[in-house]
C-alpha cells in the first residue's frame, strides 16, 4: 500500500499504478453510476455508460493537470455527459416517447441542485472512509469513527475500547491525516 502523501490524481499519472486505480474505481463509480441514472438510463446502460468512462478515463488522467479553481468533480461530470452524447450520436434515433421525441430532445436536469457541492463533499468523504476502513485495525478505525462520526468523547471510546484516551486522539489523527490524503486533489 502506497502511504505516501501523494495525492491519488498524482498516483493515476504513474504507470501501473494498480492501487491507486482501485481506489479511485471505489471512490468514483458509485458517484458515476448516479449521474448516469440521473440521465434516465436503465441499471445495465448506466454500468455500460461507467465502463466507458473509464475507458476514457484510463487515457485521460495520466494527462490530466488539475487546475485548482476548477472542480473535480465538474470535470469528471462533464467527460460522463460528452460520453453519454457520444453514445447517443452512435446510435439509431429512439422515440422517447409517442410525441416522436428523440434521446437528443430529453433535457438533461442541471446536477448542481440535485447533487450539490456539500452532498458531493459528504459522499466523496464517506465512500473515501469506508474504502479506507480495511486499511487500519479495527480498534484504530472504530475509535476514529466513534469520535469524528457519532461525536463521542476521546475518553469514553477509549473506555469502551480498552485503550487510553491518548490512543483514542492518535487513532483520530492517523485516519484523517490519511483521509486527507486520499482526498488531496479531489475535495474541492
Amino acid at each position: 500500500m502506497n502511504t505516501t502523501s501523494i495525492s491519488l490524481l498524482e498516483r493515476l499519472r504513474q504507470p501501473a499504478e494498480t492501487d491507486a486505480w482501485k481506489r479511485f474505481a471505489d471512490l468514483y463509480t458509485p458517484l458515476l453510476y448516479y449521474w448516469a441514472r440521473r440521465l434516465g438510463l436503465q441499471e445495465s446502460d448506466a454500468a455500460d455508460l461507467v465502463q466507458d468512462v473509464f475507458l476514457l478515463l484510463i487515457h485521460k488522467l495520466p494527462e490530466f493537470t488539475h487546475n485548482r479553481t476548477g472542480s473535480f468533480r465538474s470535470w469528471l461530470r462533464t467527460v460522463l455527459l460528452n460520453q453519454w452524447h457520444t453514445k447517443q450520436r452512435r446510435q439509431t434515433p429512439v422515440t422517447v416517447d409517442g410525441t416522436g421525441r428523440g434521446l437528443d430532445d430529453v433535457t438533461v436536469a442541471d446536477d448542481v441542485a440535485a447533487f450539490g457541492e456539500r452532498e458531493y463533499q459528504a459522499y466523496l468523504a464517506r465512500r473515501a472512509l469506508q474504502v479506507m476502513q480495511k486499511d487500519f485495525q479495527s480498534n484504530t478505525w472504530r475509535a476514529c469513527w466513534e469520535q469524528v462520526v457519532n461525536g463521542r468523547s476521546a475518553a469514553d471510546v477509549a473506555a469502551e475500547l480498552g485503550i487510553s484516551e491518548g490512543a483514542a486522539y492518535v487513532a483520530k489523527c492517523r485516519v484523517l491525516r490519511r483521509l486527507r490524503q486520499e482526498l488531496a486533489g479531489l475535495h474541492e
